[in-house]
């Protein structure tokens, strides 16, 4: 039977079909999208880049650990190896120079450091003594602030690499890449350069061997002056202040380049022992000055010098630092932003990933709990809602180009062993799903066509139709098991129940993707509708089985196409009416899931976005009071938590993995994240037994871990872009196949 209505008028032949309403809505909706696409993808490129960053400033990738002893050094020339501290290659000639008699260098390693290169410096300033510092690239770019204090100060600067790696081992391409990169430190943290260099591990000049003599002589043709010690205070081993000063001292009146270190661990001893350095060498008639003041005072290439001043400091620091100019500058200057940005969004991110982590846990703990004990009491043998309900209802389909699917959802709604009669909604479909529909002549079913609209429409239309008190909506993609009505609607039992939402199963499950999508609602959301049903504020009424009194559906004003998930917007409507909503499990039905990646994204960012809309429409749900306001105090935190917050930060266990596994530990974190999934894995057996599901399907959970949750997560990043932009979209219409067929005879195991 069908309603007057007149078909729509098929286009003449010949004659392109202009676009339907339906459609030029979706093309106007996806050219606005891809701009919010792209941008969630670079948010995402941003957060790696950030991360990465952040690791490469700890230790780059692999972490390079390995330091050079004993090795040969005969290709080294033997006035090098006997030489002065300071070697330089003017002309292409090695050339090595001095220290001056009662003369000191005082040079420091490894830093700047936050907690003790501000007391060296103050040290420094208090007794007037100039300090030469070998700084890490990595570190100047974390602490510029400390580094332009420093040179401010008179100090002298030198590079000591990026990652503080021993450059024999490295390739050329990586010891360029770890001076150029300390170079542009530099610029960007006080606007200088420097010529003066001292690699990790090679404080003495007995320390250069054969492999490492290259990296001294490709530098010295680049015009760095290599910078060595004659006396180690040894103050990395903390061997007290006493011998600290001790071993810092030269002999008999011999001027040295000293080495002591204002960064690399504990260093109180230090501090402590400098001053007492400083009174003593003082005491016995020694001088302080820099590298450039000793080379500007011995030039090894002759010719007049200008004589140093007793600090080291004015003219002299010229010949080491250069001005950064041009794009050596504004690299710079972006390298340092770039490093403060991450650092304050790695650690940002750390404590969000501990809230996070504590609510993931929570939220399993709370599932596994809630779950067990509303499968117990709705499966006792003496539990009831009332008497049975035995009465005729309504099933309104509607569809909107369901060639595919339309027959067997109409075949399996005709098994059903409840009574019902059966609206089928047509939305303007232009595949003749109205005509499939009709032509089956199945008995109790109705065709009420409507111009396109969307699917609340399509489904307000349809509760005008019906004739009965209780109205069972469904997609038209959707299959109902023969006792699926009959379950569905015995809660109604109870005259405090509004609506009741039934068990969806992905019914095309034997792809990749629909696998994936299966382990989803049997975990993320059966299980979740158990919870949220013992709490008494169910979120959602799943679009593919849900039952809802005619009368509760009216008085909420129908469906409603202020948002994209009219299903959650009108359950959370009839929770603020003091309507209850429950979940019954034994009511199956078979929906098909998406089969490729972009309809999955078209449909779960639907989804998202319209929880979203949902959400703040009733925002007002917060204040409600009495038993209305159940959902305000319970669910709406809930649903923010466990929908919005949590899966956007969720993938933050994944990224601080990959981290942790290049830049940290890998085998703790390979082993952190085998536990997360191992938690994971058990709510989702136990999940799959509730539903009686097989457990072969769990083996692809893994991997689903690695990619699916990933798409999730740009999917509610794309979400939340959309809802800061602005955006609207209309009913979409997925592909689809038809694969899922009647389930006649099925239990439930798939």
């Amino acid at each position: 039977m069908t309603t007057p209505t007149a078909p729509p008028t098929p286009p003449a032949r010949g004659r392109r079909r202009a676009p339907s309403r339906m459609e030029r809505a979706a093309g106007r909706a996806a050219a606005l999208q891809r701009p919010r696409v792209l941008l969630a993808l670079l948010l995402l490129l941003a957060l790696t880049c950030v991360m990465l960053l952040d690791g490469y400033l700890r230790a780059e990738v692999g972490g390079d650990q390995r330091v050079r002893s004993g090795a040969s050094a005969s290709d080294v020339p033997d006035d090098v190896l006997d030489g002065g501290p300071i070697l330089s290659f003017p002309g292409g000639q090695a050339t090595t120079v001095s220290v001056p008699d009662k003369t000191i260098v005082l040079t420091f390693d490894d830093g700047p450091d936050p907690t003790w290169t501000p007391q060296v410096l103050e040290i420094l300033e208090k007794y007037d003594v100039p300090g030469t510092f070998f700084l890490v690239g990595s570190m100047v770019s974390r602490h510029p602030g400390i580094v332009r204090d420093l040179v401010e100060q008179g100090n002298e600067v030198g590079v000591h690499t990026f990652t503080h790696v021993d450059l024999s081992y490295q390739s050329q391409a990586r010891v360029t890449r770890e001076i150029e990169q300390t170079q542009l430190a530099l610029a960007g943290a006080a606007g200088i350069t420097t010529t003066l260099f001292r690699a990790p591990y090679s404080s003495q000049t007995d320390a250069i061997d054969n492999y490492s003599w290259p990296v001294y002589e490709s530098l010295g043709e680049d015009g760095y002056t290599s910078v060595f010690i004659d006396t180690d205070s040894d103050d990395w081993k903390q061997p007290g202040v006493s011998k600290i000063v001790e071993w810092a001292t030269p002999e008999d009146d011999e001027g040295a380049s000293v080495l002591f270190h204002d960064a690399g661990g504990e260093r109180s001893q230090t501090i402590e022992a400098l001053p007492k350095y400083i009174e003593k060498m003082k005491a016995k008639g020694y001088t302080f000055t820099t590298v450039s003041g000793v080379m500007a005072e011995q030039q090894p290439t002759g010719g007049p010098a200008a004589a140093p001043d007793a600090t080291g400091s004015g003219d002299s620091l010229q010949a080491a630092h250069h001005k950064a100019t041009g794009a050596t500058l504004y690299e710079g200057k972006a390298l340092v932003a770039a490093v403060a940005v991450a650092e304050w969004t790695v650690p940002a991110l750390s404590a969000g990933l501990v809230i996070v982590g504590v609510a993931v846990m929570g939220r399993f703990a709370m599932m596994l709990v809630l779950a067990r004990r509303h499968h117990r009491q709705r499966n006792r043998r003496r539990f009831s809602w009332g008497p049975p309900v035995t009465g005729p209802v309504s099933v309104i389909v509607p569809a909107y180009n369901e060639k595919e699917c339309i027959e067997a959802t109409l075949r399996s709604l005709a098994g059903s062993t409840h009574p019902i009669e059966i609206i089928v909604v047509d939305d303007g479909s232009t595949d003749g799903t109205a005509e499939i529909a009709e032509s089956l002549g199945l008995p109790g079913v109705r065709v009420v066509r409507q111009a396109n609209a969307g699917k609340p429409a399509a489904l307000n239309n349809g509760v005008r139709h019906a004739r009965y008190d209780i109205v069972v909506m469904m997609d038209g993609d959707t299959v109902f098991e023969p006792d699926t009505v009959r379950h569905l609607v015995q809660p109604f039992a109870d005259p405090s129940v509004g609506a009741v939402a039934g068990n969806a199963k992905v019914g095309n499950r034997r792809t990749l993707i629909g696998a994936w999508q299966h382990i989803e609602y049997v975990m993320g959301f059966n299980l979740d509708r158990r919870m949220y049903d013992l709490l008494r504020c169910m979120p959602t009424i799943p679009g593919a089985i849900g039952a809802f009194r005619r009368e509760a559906v009216l008085q909420v004003g129908g469906m409603s196409d202020d948002t994209l998930a009219e299903d959650t917007d009108i359950t959370i409507a009839l929770h603020r009416a003091g309507w209850r909503v429950v979940y019954e499990e034994h009511a199956r039905a078979w929906t098909e899931a998406p089969g490729s990646l972009g309809q999955l994204w078209s449909q779960r960012y639907r989804w998202s976005y319209g929880t979203m809309q949902a959400l703040w429409k009733h925002r007002r749900s917060l204040t409600d009071k009495g038993p209305s306001g159940r959902f305000g105090r319970v669910g709406m935190p809930l649903v923010v938590l466990f929908q919005v917050v949590t899966p956007v930060f969720a993938p933050l266990i994944d990224v601080f993995t990959v981290y942790s596994m290049l830049f940290v530990d890998f085998r703790a974190a390979l082993l952190a994240w085998l536990a997360v999934l191992g938690v994971q894995l058990v709510c989702a057996a136990y999940a799959f037994r509730l539903d009686r599901e097989q457990y072969r399907y769990l083996l692809m959970m893994p991997l689903q871990q690695l990619a699916y949750r990933q798409m999730m997560y740009l999917v509610l990043i794309h979400s939340c872009v959309t809802a800061l932009t602005g955006g609207r979209l209309r009913w979409q219409k997925l592909k689809r196949t038809g694969e899922v067929g009647t389930p006649a005879g099925t239990t439930g195991a798939g």
